[in-house]
């Protein structure tokens, strides 16, 4: 009910992103944790070939992330993140109706187009329209993507029972709908002009040095958070011998992000600094991976049900502490984004944390793939565990350095109230 009571309290354009983003997530994952085994399985690809296919989409949407914020700044976040909703519904209503490579060669581009587009855009708008409750906004928004990205799975895998062809065409309904959905209820909102060219407001992003190194700080957040669709899905599956065990892993974090989120936030917003929560919330994802590495050397996955459970424990005590994490530091980190430089470049800012955040947790999740391959090959299952614990802990101190040095904005930015209501005639 305090939820629900605080949602209300937000203005209409940030309870339809917050749906929106409900939306989005559902429609992802509903569709693109699929996509790999249908170019595969239904389509007989080479692995070489899928690769291409998925390489294509990341590399579209992370190295455009910082057109899209670009875009949010100079022609109005309204209509960048409409664009992306309704490139989207093309792009997975292409992976639909085609099987050729040059048919999913596009889908994967305008699909990829569209997230670095409307990614960046929806954190402008609602960092600009929230004001001086950014760090509650921002709370809501992680519930509602988290819970999207528990109900895509299970919907996709309901309707992969039918086809593939119906999953994508569900997800690319949804965007259909979230495009609409804004077209006819988001309110536009004024354009600043930054008084720059393209060129020098880029110049005047990357060239603001406590920005970048607080980027580079997060590095450890995101590659962290990625071990929620890779390691953490993997360690339970192991555990347990049991392929739904992933599962469980989205349903212990979705539960507690409904729970705890926002009381968290709220709680610590007035309490210290927000580099405070940041690193605090860095360093509890790091010792997320403790209790499963500690776990990970007692053999393979046990016959039965009650030693299965037991051993799933760990996973799951690891996957609530990192949820836990993740809810600590994220909203304080998006809060924070904004006030690093001028109100006009807040969609740039966020775009361009989302090239280095995207470039990071590829390395990363790279790091983490190679260590565990090395691991089972020598006998390590505690290697890739080890090696998100460094990130982590590497990533906290990061922030706890650029804190003692005053690199940090020490309150974010708050945006009039004028400026706030303001709106195209």
């Amino acid at each position: 009910m305090k939820t629900w009571h605080e949602i209300r309290g937000f203005p209409t354009a940030i309870r339809l992103l917050l749906v929106n983003q409900l939306g989005v997530n559902t429609g992802f994952y509903l569709l693109v944790p699929y996509l790999a085994l249908h170019l595969t399985e239904d389509l007989g690809m080479s692995a070489a070939v899928v690769g291409i296919v998925l390489g294509a989409r990341n590399l579209s949407q992370q190295g455009l992330f910082l057109i899209g914020g670009t875009a949010s700044d100079r022609l109005g976040a309204r209509g960048v993140i409409i664009t992306g909703c309704a490139l989207r519904t093309v792009g997975f209503g292409l992976f639909a109706l085609g099987d050729g490579l040059p048919v999913l060669l596009a889908a994967s581009v305008l699909s990829g187009l569209a997230g670095a587009l409307f990614n960046p855009a929806v954190r402008a708008y609602l960092a600009l329209e929230a004001g001086e409750r950014k760090a509650e906004a921002f709370a809501l928004f992680n519930v509602f993507a988290t819970t999207g990205a528990l109900i895509g799975p299970l919907l996709g895998s309901a309707l992969l029972l039918v086809d593939f062809r119906a999953a994508a065409l569900t997800a690319a309904g949804i965007f259909a709908v979230l495009t609409v959905a804004q077209a006819l209820v988001l309110p536009a909102r004024r354009v600043a002009p930054t008084g720059n060219g393209v060129l020098a407001d880029w110049r005047e992003v990357v060239g603001n040095r406590g920005f970048l190194a607080f980027a580079l700080a997060m590095v450890g957040m995101f590659t962290m958070e990625n071990q929620l669709y890779l390691l953490l899905p993997e360690g339970a599956r192991r555990a347990t011998g049991w392929e739904g065990a992933a599962g469980l892993v989205f349903l212990v974090g979705t539960l507690t992000n409904l729970s705890l989120q926002l009381r968290i936030t709220r709680a610590l917003k007035e309490r210290g600094s927000r580099a405070r929560w940041i690193g605090a919330g860095l360093a509890l994802m790091g010792l997320s991976f403790v209790p499963p590495m500690a776990a990970s050397g007692h053999g393979t996955a046990p016959g039965g049900l009650t030693e299965a459970t037991l051993r799933a424990l760990p996973v799951l005590a690891g996957a609530l502490m990192l949820y836990l994490g993740v809810m600590l530091a994220q909203p304080f980190v998006m809060e924070l984004i904004p006030g690093f430089g001028r109100t006009e470049l807040t969609g740039t800012y966020f775009g361009l944390f989302y090239v280095v955040s995207g470039i990071a947790a590829a390395a990363g999740n790279t790091l983490v793939g190679w260590a565990m391959d090395t691991g089972e090959r020598t006998d390590a299952p505690w290697l890739p565990w080890a090696c998100c614990l460094a990130f982590g802990l590497a990533s906290a101190a990061g922030v706890a350095g650029l804190h003692r040095r005053r690199v940090l904005p020490a309150r974010p930015v708050s945006v009039p109230a004028a400026a706030r209501g303001a709106r195209h005639a």
